[in-house]
């Protein structure tokens, strides 16, 4: 499956990037351009929407990594519903331990 990126924007700041298919090496600049422009917007929150995506690399992980430095230690970063091998690729690097992992994303139960 091709990798697809998108990014939304709410009224209440919050970032909401959707993945889809395989992020790796050839395609992680676009989901990092994503994220930049997210910054650039002012995100209070960045939400991963990650249900479409099946594969992530080690330039996909470096490309979270990314994404954490560049929102800042104010901003929380919510990875929803990864799919089996991605969330295996977080664990094994104990980056879980770095984002708020969720089932499903309502922004009225996260107070935004």
């Amino acid at each position: 499956m091709a990798f697809d990126v998108s990014l939304e924007m709410t009224k209440n700041g919050v970032a909401k990037i959707t993945l889809a298919g395989e992020l790796d090496a050839n395609v992680a600049g676009e989901f990092r351009d994503k994220v930049d422009e997210a910054a650039q917007k002012g995100a209070k929150r960045l939400v991963l929407l990650m249900a479409d995506l099946e594969y992530m690399a080690s330039a996909g992980l470096r490309s979270l990594i990314f994404a954490k430095q560049k929102m800042g230690a104010d901003v929380d970063i919510y990875v929803i519903a990864a799919q089996d091998p991605v969330m295996d690729t977080m664990e094994m690097t104990g980056f879980h331990h770095s984002v708020i992992m969720r089932d499903e994303y309502d922004a009225e139960i996260e107070n935004i």
